[in-house]
């Protein structure tokens, strides 16, 4: 503990329960595990020295940002250290010439774009928590967005990371150039959830702002014809800057939240944007509408003017916030299906909730296929979490079955460990591992996620250990 103390300082080294007990959690409400220790370096030199340290214990460490994680992969269900990076949340540099920037990772992703903005510029992946989540757990989890789209995912936009690996080395990944020549560590890094090495610096991509955009909102009597209009959309070689869909569930939530002007009577609706010259805008909308009045739309709008627009984007973002109004709890998925798939996979997931009397509402990027079924329920009344578990489970299962993924940008964690046995082969498992014990041989770095151990994750809480091992 002294020597924790020493390299942060005494003021960001927290072993007592009623501080620690702060992490026991991400975003991921159906698990919880208490953290030994947290620590809270400021710098580079500070993550070396306390991983170093751990590395010298042989004990477990978890690095966490924000906690805003949808998969329990900050949850330090082996208990150990955990090193929260929210203090480390400066832009360090800010090169608008050269369209990039460096961050540490605890920035917040909206801050980014906020210094960016000065500039004419943007940094594109936004995920719904973009107001709170920081760049460094956008990394881990190689998170998406409504308009990655069109812009693709983190992964798409990090050029180089500065790593701080198990053994407390630091070390770059990547480069500022374009074209890096030998193995692309940067790209296992990216999406790898804290288990290879602790990310303390994140060279990232900006991109200049559009001329124009317009944003249209499409209501439909059902979510299959709004599945087939995003299909249509697609296959017509139309590729929006985003695409998204909401199921009358959340729309009725969130016009009696938000007031965004989404009809509350309507079975889906799709937010469609798209971004370009403004002469070649009118085309493309036009386009887009014809193909929407195929499926007989509710309503048509396009956005008058930017308060609006802002609007629109605001009851997407906050939708799932919204459902709250509904239940007293959630469980929020995150799944991949083939866009031409779409409406088979989004029957099932209708028929999944009432089979198990769930009421699920969608909330989703239904461009590129990432669904979010949002299960709401009642953790007071008894037996439901089985339940809750069990549609999820057969909801990624549709959509592995129908040749999509077990997820498209939450990461996989401790919630979707077991399911990768669903895609991978144990060949390609064992390649995996051999992957991590390269960069982390003792298997310390964030134990028990991304990678199956045989076995469902513990969800209680994890008494913690005496601390009186780091005196």
């Amino acid at each position: 503990m002294a020597r924790l103390k020493e390299i942060v300082g005494p003021t960001y080294v927290l072993t007592r329960p009623e501080d620690v007990v702060v992490y026991e959690q991400d975003a991921f409400l159906v698990a919880r595990a208490l953290p030994d220790i947290v620590v809270l370096p400021g710098s580079t030199a500070e993550v070396a020295g306390v991983v170093r340290l751990v590395h010298e214990a042989g004990v477990p460490l978890v690095v966490r940002g924000a906690g805003t994680g949808l998969n329990g992969g900050s949850i330090p269900i082996a208990g150990g250290v955990m090193l929260v990076l929210t203090r480390m949340n400066r832009i360090v540099e800010l090169d608008p010439r050269n369209r990039l920037a460096v961050v540490e990772p605890g920035a917040i992703n909206v801050d980014v774009t906020a210094a960016a903005a000065q500039h004419g510029l943007f940094y594109a992946p936004d995920p719904g928590s973009q107001t709170v989540s920081t760049i460094g757990g956008n990394v881990g989890n190689n998170a998406g967005g409504p308009h990655c789209l069109s812009y693709g995912v983190t992964g798409n936009h990090v050029l180089a990371m500065e790593v701080v690996l198990a053994s407390g080395d630091v070390t770059w990944v990547g480069s500022r150039s374009a074209d890096h020549p030998g193995y692309d560590l940067c790209g296992v890094v990216v999406g790898s959830e804290g288990t290879l090495g602790v990310v303390t610096a994140i060279v990232v991509k900006l991109l200049r702002k559009s001329q124009a955009v317009r944003t249209l909102l499409a209501a439909f009597e059902t979510i299959d014809d709004a599945s087939q209009t995003v299909s249509e959309v697609i296959a017509a070689g139309i590729v929006p800057t985003a695409m998204e869909m909401m199921d009358g569930v959340v729309m009725a939530a969130v016009e009696a939240a938000i007031h965004a002007g989404y009809p509350q009577d309507a079975g889906a609706a799709l937010l469609i944007e798209v971004e370009g010259h403004p002469e070649s805008l009118p085309r493309q909308m036009k386009r887009i509408e014809e193909i929407c009045r195929a499926h007989a739309p509710r309503m048509l709008r396009t956005a008058a003017s930017e308060q609006e627009r802002l609007l629109l984007w605001k009851g997407r973002k906050e939708g799932a916030g919204a459902l709250g109004r509904l239940a007293p709890s959630y469980y929020l998925h995150d799944g991949v299906v083939p866009r031409a798939k779409l409406p088979d996979v989004m029957r099932k997931v209708v028929e999944v909730g009432k089979a198990y009397g769930l009421s699920i509402g969608n909330l989703f990027h239904a461009g590129d296929g990432n669904l979010h079924p949002i299960i709401l329920f009642n953790p007071r009344e008894p037996g439901i979490m089985d339940k809750v578990v069990r549609a999820g489970e057969e909801i990624l299962r549709a959509c592995v079955e129908a040749g999509g993924t077990i997820t498209g940008e939450h990461g996989v964690g401790i919630e979707k460990r077991e399911y990768m046995r669903w895609m991978f082969s144990d060949a390609d498992l064992m390649a995996m591992q051999r992957v991590k014990r390269s960069f982390d041989p003792d298997g310390i770095m964030n134990p028990g996620k991304l990678l199956p151990v045989g076995e469902r994750p513990d969800v209680t809480v994890r008494p913690a250990m005496a601390a009186g091992m780091w005196t």
